[in-house]
């Protein structure tokens, strides 16, 4: 008889994604199509149902990418943080099925000409899907590499014409303890909030994300909508958006909240500003051995030269 080491199963034979993954409707979105086929049946194929595990369609290679090995599908999702789930790294797999995706709305407001409540689709319609492979860094020293598919935040932003007075963009969090069991403890402070400056979510880095290796977003990732910013550590790049606000005055975070003195505003990937209960000099790539080297964090993630001028002049310790 022959008998596996737990090392030798792939994780394709434990459990199917189409299983693990909950299926639900999630982007509809026209790509590319002359206009007089908007008005025929091949409209159908296009405002497509979507799934976990579906291919996203007409997915070009965008800019940016790093030419690292991308870590493989199962680490990226089944090792998350998304504390809407539960706090330990296996619980957001195991729960997030559950949440429904479509329908799905975002509201838009504050300081922009054109605010309003849109479907999924109406904010996805207009923009190509690209892949970039990014660097992801965890505040808790550990790293991966990550295929995120999506388009650059700014391409949306100019769509609602922010005002002179938007110098920031608020961002908020599916609230639901129905479908997310952990908001229904007092972890953080519910709905989950996050915030950049207008220049950093203009920057061609910053990602609005519907899909990572090609793929429909899955539920742990933070589908159907999140965000991804580079060079910031990971709880920047907020999940399961349904609020853009565009704000004078800079927002008080989730995680600000929660402890001033370990999370700030900005929160950039720095080696030389330690979090208060461990270092950030060094990280380990998840799905390395335990007995593997760690790697030496890069300032803004490896990013500097993209985003590095957005801070000139200022104390980087101080505004951590």
């Amino acid at each position: 008889m022959l008998i596996k080491k737990p090392t030798d199963i792939h994780p394709s034979e434990i459990t199917d994604k189409g299983i693990y993954l909950q299926r639900r409707r999630i982007i509809k979105v026209a790509v590319g199509l002359p206009l007089a086929a908007l008005g025929s049946g091949l409209l159908n194929e296009v405002l497509a149902v979507k799934s976990p595990g579906e291919k996203l369609p007409n997915v070009k290679k965008g800019p940016f990418s790093t030419e690292e090995k991308p870590n493989a599908y199962s680490d990226i999702t089944t090792y998350n943080n998304f504390y809407e789930f539960g706090t330990d790294k296996k619980s957001p797999a195991k729960k997030a099925g559950q949440m429904k995706t479509d329908p799905w709305t975002v509201t838009v407001e504050g300081e922009c000409a054109k605010p309003g409540k849109f479907p999924l689709e109406d904010i996805l319609k207009p923009h190509p899907l690209e892949e970039r492979v990014y660097r992801f860094r965890c505040v808790e020293a550990w790293s991966m590499v990550v295929p995120w598919v999506g388009f650059p935040l700014a391409d949306l932003i100019k769509r609602f014409e922010p005002t002179s007075k938007a110098k920031y963009v608020q961002f908020q969090t599916l609230f639901d303890p129905e479908q997310m069991p952990g908001q229904r403890r007092a972890v953080l402070e519910w709905p989950y909030v996050e915030g950049l400056r207008m220049d950093e979510a203009m920057n061609p880095l910053t990602l609005m994300v519907v899909g990572l290796y090609g793929e429909v977003l899955p539920n742990q990732n933070g589908a159907p909508l999140r965000l991804i910013v580079p060079w910031k550590y990971g709880f920047k790049s907020i999940k399961s958006i349904v609020s853009i606000k565009f704000t004078e005055n800079q927002p008080i975070s989730s995680w600000m909240k929660a402890g001033p003195s370990e999370y700030g505003f900005y929160s950039n990937v720095n080696p030389e500003v330690d979090h208060p209960r461990w270092s950030q000099k060094k990280e380990r790539r998840l799905g390395d051995s335990f007995f593997a080297k760690k790697r030496k964090t890069r300032m803004f993630n490896g990013y500097a030269e993209q985003v590095a001028h957005l801070y000139k002049g200022m104390d980087l310790k101080k505004y951590f």
